[in-house]
């Protein structure tokens, strides 16, 4: 369960906000249940991330390998738990998803261009300076506004998992308590 409750959804002061995340997202998902505790911060999330997600010009399946790369690096499994269903639409294989999750996956279930992105996700995430050659294997694979939007992904998404596991916010968490019900927390 998370460390705090989340947000309510039906307080009146929300409901523009509320409204907008399930219209962008389809449902106020946990992450956006708890980032609602603080309108500024849950607006300037949807906008940042919703701009990554679905302005930037890079491939789905290159933006949703990232994403899942990092949630396994990370240890964060709602992010993956998330992700995985919008990768398997953007084309990724099962084999290619449950691949990201071992500590180094088997390079054969990738091209070179997603090999290298893997490296520079990996660099990114466990070391944070990323070493000339791994950013150099990027450069015959993507122009300079590719990598510009590779990175924001992989730095966006490095900063959602760090949220996600400080506040252990999980997929299987109860919200959304309907009136009458208990509601559930750590002591029961």
């Amino acid at each position: 369960m998370a460390r705090i409750d989340y947000a309510d959804i039906h307080a009146p002061q929300l409901q523009e906000l509320v409204q907008r995340v399930a219209g962008e997202r389809g449902t106020v998902l946990h992450l956006y249940r708890m980032l609602l505790h603080s309108r500024p911060v849950a607006e300037g999330w949807l906008d940042y991330l919703t701009r990554i997600r679905q302005q930037t010009t890079l491939s789905g399946s290159i933006r949703e390998l990232v994403i899942l790369r990092i949630a396994h690096l990370n240890r964060a499994p709602y992010e993956a738990d998330q992700h995985a269903p919008i990768a398997l639409r953007e084309g990724l294989s099962r084999q290619q998803i449950d691949a990201l999750a071992q500590e180094r996956p088997d390079a054969a279930l990738f091209d070179a261009r997603a090999r290298a992105v893997l490296a520079y996700t990996d660099a990114m995430t466990r070391q944070i300076q990323v070493p000339d050659p791994v950013f150099d294997a990027l450069r015959p694979h993507f122009d300079a506004q590719e990598l510009v939007e590779l990175t924001a992904t992989a730095a966006a998404y490095n900063m959602v998992s760090r949220f996600l596991e400080a506040l252990q916010i999980r997929s299987t968490d109860r919200v959304g308590v309907e009136p009458g019900e208990p509601k559930h927390n750590d002591e029961t």
